[in-house]
Formats: structure tokens, C-alpha cells, sequence
């Protein structure tokens, strides 16, 4: 396997591929036909230095991700809309208040569903592991411990729960489309339908393990700080989830980067977890998901230049 650097996520009836600073995203349209939009987004480069520090880098890439991430959303379920092109309204000034009201509407989305993240995943495995557990449990460390199990537990309730909605198994499927792309290239198979049908659906740089990281990093940092009070233990699930971020970023970094028997044992449990957020897609998937990795990524040159060559070098020592 061979690092390509790109990356996505599923959306509504299609997938959004980003490579570097340049994202696309491939939409199936109601008609048939697939639809795609390539677009520039502010990446590491074009940040400050101290942004680019590792750890650091962490955080600020999460917040791209959740930011990219909506747009794309929003943009894809744009063609699902029960109020299609010929209801809207001609008067461009409209036009304009209703994308603001749209953009405003995504803002407000991704900060309540931050705050729901940090409820449900941090501050719940608190109130719950120590105003049950404390009376009986008189070891801090022990506590936390008992904390971060639940808090694993809540999220594997979640990943469960939400896997079994009907209307998101559409999307889990594209997921797995994404994800089978990207492995296709990075094993070195020109990027078709029946390359793309025989990979796997599951990817070590994928979401679902990076959360599943933040999980385990996040047992491990508030075992290590803790206080005598409550309100400081408290305060130190939500001042610390940047740092809890930053380290998790940085081992899925070294999970995608790395190939070897070490990296991928330790990604076995992410990996199997994502049998739940993928699912196997269709030939119509993945051919839009193939669409949105050419917008942005020359997998020609990069067979090229990682595998052809190889090949060549093979030939000459035999």
C-alpha cells in the first residue's frame, strides 16, 4: 500500500474526494445524470507555520473537515430539495438572502452539533461514571477508567443506533465507495468500476477511526490529569479536547501512513467498527465516487510514479 494523501466522506447520493487544497464533490442528480463541482479550500499551506505544528495541525484539520463537511452536505442534499429550480424565486437579491440564510443555518448546525458531541461523548461519561460510581469507587484513577469505558460504550451505542436507520444506509454505502477508491489506487489498480468493486470497503485513515481514537487517547490523558475537585476534573473534559484531538490526529496520521504488521494491528478495532459506518456500494456508486477522485487527483501518474516504477526495478534485479 502507498500513501496517496486524499481523502473524503459520503454525502447525500454521493462522495467528496479532497486532495491538498483542491475538493470535489459528485453527486448522482434525480435524472440520472452525475454532477460534479470542483472547488478550492484553504489548506495547510496557506496557513501560518504555527498552524502546521504537528498536534496542532490536529485541531485545525478537524475544524476544516466539520466545516468542508456541511457544505458538501448541504450542497448535495441542494438536488434532493423538495423546492427544485423552477420553485425558486427569479429576484437575484432573494437569491442572496437565501444562500446567507442557508450558509447561517449550516454555522449554527455544526456548533449545536459540536456541543451535543461534547455532551453526549464527554461530559455525560463524567456525570454518570462519578455520581454513580464514586460512593462505591474511592480510586480517581479508577474512576476515570470506569469513565472511559462508558464513554466507549456510548460511542459504540451511537455508531450502532445510527447504523440502523433506513435513510442513512445510502449514505453508508457511498462511504464504502469512497473508501474502496482509495484503496484501489493506493494498491496500485487503475481506477474502474470492476478494480474499485474488488477493494475493500474499510480504510485506515477513515473517520469512524479517528473517533474511535479520540476515545482511547482521551481515557488515557484524563487518567493522567486529574484533581482533587470536581469542578476542575470537570473543566478538564472540555479545555483538554483540543490536545485529546491533536494526538489523535497524529496517530491516524501514522495509521495511514505506515504499513506494516505493528500499525495494523493497532488499526484492526477502527477498522472493524467501520463495518458499521460502510456498507457495500453499488456499480452506480462507485462510478460517481470514481468521478469525484478524477476532479481532483491524477491517479495515472501516481500509478506511474509508485508502481510502474517498482515493476521496472523488479524486472532489472531478476
Amino acid at each position: 500500500m502507498k500513501y496517496s494523501g486524499i481523502g473524503g466522506q459520503a454525502v447525500i447520493e454521493g462522495v467528496m474526494m479532497k486532495n491538498g487544497n483542491n475538493y470535489a464533490v459528485a453527486v448522482r442528480k434525480p435524472d440520472g445524470t452525475i454532477e460534479v463541482k470542483k472547488e478550492r479550500c484553504k489548506g495547510g499551506e496557506d496557513r501560518a507555520k504555527f498552524f502546521r505544528l504537528p498536534f496542532v495541525r490536529g485541531v485545525v484539520n478537524f475544524i476544516d473537515s466539520l466545516v468542508l463537511g456541511m457544505s458538501t452536505l448541504s450542497y448535495s442534499a441542494s438536488f434532493y430539495d423538495d423546492e427544485e429550480d423552477d420553485k425558486k424565486k427569479d429576484n437575484k437579491k432573494e437569491d442572496k438572502k437565501e444562500d446567507k440564510k442557508d450558509a447561517l443555518f449550516d454555522v449554527f448546525t455544526m456548533i449545536f452539533a459540536i456541543l451535543m458531541a461534547v455532551g453526549i461523548f464527554m461530559v455525560a461519561p463524567y456525570l454518570v461514571s462519578h455520581f454513580l460510581l464514586e460512593k462505591v469507587i474511592e480510586s480517581r484513577i479508577l474512576l476515570t477508567f470506569l469513565e472511559g469505558i462508558i464513554r466507549l460504550l456510548f460511542f459504540i451505542i451511537y455508531v450502532v443506533l445510527i447504523s440502523l436507520m433506513k435513510d442513512i444506509k445510502r449514505v453508508y454505502m457511498y462511504h464504502g465507495a469512497e473508501h474502496k477508491c482509495i484503496n484501489c489506487i493506493e494498491h496500485g489498480m487503475e481506477l474502474n468500476v470492476e478494480n474499485v468493486m474488488k477493494s475493500s470497503k474499510e480504510h485506515k485513515r477513515c473517520g469512524t477511526s479517528f473517533l474511535l481514537i479520540v476515545m482511547c487517547v482521551s481515557l488515557v490523558v484524563l487518567m493522567l490529569v486529574n484533581f482533587e475537585s470536581r469542578l476542575y476534573n470537570f473543566g478538564a473534559r472540555i479545555v483538554l479536547i483540543p490536545l485529546i484531538a491533536g494526538v489523535s490526529y497524529e496517530i491516524l496520521r501514522i495509521f495511514g501512513r505506515f504499513d506494516n504488521g505493528f500499525v495494523n494491528f493497532l488499526s484492526k478495532p477502527g477498522m472493524l467498527m467501520q463495518g458499521l459506518t460502510t456498507k457495500e456500494p453499488n456499480e452506480e456508486m462507485v462510478e460517481v465516487a470514481i468521478a469525484s477522485v478524477e476532479a481532483v487527483f491524477d491517479w495515472k501518474t501516481y500509478l506511474k510514479e509508485n508502481f510502474e516504477e517498482n515493476k521496472d526495478d523488479s524486472q532489472t534485479d531478476s
